[in-house]
């Protein structure tokens, strides 16, 4: 009978354990190799991106700006309008009324080739707003550089069957957050309701922070015990129902960037799993996910005053930006 129970006990344990490795590696175990010791000299485009990068932080997120700071949101939306305009681009508004006052999104929108009717659509996006009391240069000022340059660069995108909207929302910091004031969830809202076929949403949140040094990262708790303590990493993560979308894009960035990066997904309780506009379009349906330099678990600025230009690596900032042009083009194909 004793050698029945330990028998039963141990087969107990082993089907645990099983599935503890099941749930971890379907979390975690995401596709490619990530790069690994030190990183190539910057390309001339890299160099000359990183440049620019600087100019775009410098002239949206000097200083604070939010509905209470209402005249510095409304010059950050005209740099950007100004700046989409410069790279030849009709620019969108979405235009709605919050506490009082008009606020927008900004998009620009590169079409697929003629003759396609209904075609399915990538949505890649960053918020603007900055939180209260902070010009939000890496939060999300990174972000919104990011999403600049990559409208530059897709300029050429052509012959393709999917529309890609590059979008820049308002309203993402509280007191908006994960309500329907929300920029993002307004945008994602009017795509739902025209019935656009949204198969990708990518929100590039909080980019331009990396640390190699020794406990420089940090993470919600049991997430120490399977990824790095340095924090020079770029991730990819997203709730459960975008995993298909994670594998995708981590896949391609290892295929064609010399940058560490981690991946996964995990449920909308981790803390900081959903802290971005990829939780809007996750409540209409469709596919989302963020890239983040984990924010608050490794940038000793996050939401301080001190969140100012001078703070974000733009240098690593290019880098991670020119392997997301590289993703996009690999999932409009």
């Amino acid at each position: 009978m004793a050698a029945r129970i330990m028998l039963i006990a141990a087969i107990f344990v082993l089907v645990l354990l099983a599935a503890i490795y099941g749930v971890i590696h379907y979390m975690t175990g995401v596709p490619g190799r990530s790069h690994r010791g030190p990183l190539p000299a910057l390309t001339d485009e890299e160099r000359a991106l990183s440049a620019t990068l600087k100019r775009h932080l410098e002239a949206i997120a000097a200083r604070e700006h939010n509905i209470p700071h209402y005249d510095e949101l409304e010059r950050a939306a005209r740099t950007i309008e100004a700046t989409l305009t410069s790279y030849g681009y009709s620019v969108g508004r979405q235009e709605f009324a919050v506490a009082g006052r008009t606020v927008r999104n900004i998009d620009a929108v590169i079409e697929p080739r003629a003759g396609i009717a209904d075609p399915q659509v990538i949505v890649v996006g960053a918020h603007y707003d900055s939180v209260a009391g902070s010009p939000g240069a890496n939060d999300n000022g990174s972000g919104v550089a990011a999403v600049l340059e990559l409208a530059r660069l897709l300029r050429d995108y052509n012959g393709a069957g999917k529309r890609i909207r590059l979008v820049l929302f308002v309203n993402e910091e509280p007191p908006y957050f994960k309500s329907d004031a929300m920029g993002s969830f307004r945008y994602a809202g009017a795509l739902a309701a025209r019935g656009e076929r949204v198969v990708a949403m990518i929100s590039l949140e909080t980019i331009g922070h990396y640390s190699s040094a020794p406990g420089s990262q940090r993470y919600p708790a049991m997430f120490n015990l399977l990824y790095p303590d340095r924090g020079d990493f770029i991730a990819f993560v997203g709730t459960p129902s975008a995993r298909p979308l994670v594998w995708q894009a981590i896949r391609s960035f290892r295929s064609h960037t010399a940058f560490p990066s981690i991946g996964g997904v995990a449920p909308a309780e981790v803390p900081g799993i959903d802290w971005s506009d990829h939780w809007s379009f996750t409540q209409h349906g469709f596919p989302a996910m963020m890239v983040t330099d984990t924010a608050l678990f490794r940038y000793p600025h996050y939401h301080q005053p001190s969140d100012t230009p001078d703070k974000v690596d733009v240098d690593s900032l290019a880098r991670v930006v020119k392997g997301m042009e590289r993703v996009i083009r690999d999932l409009a194909r």
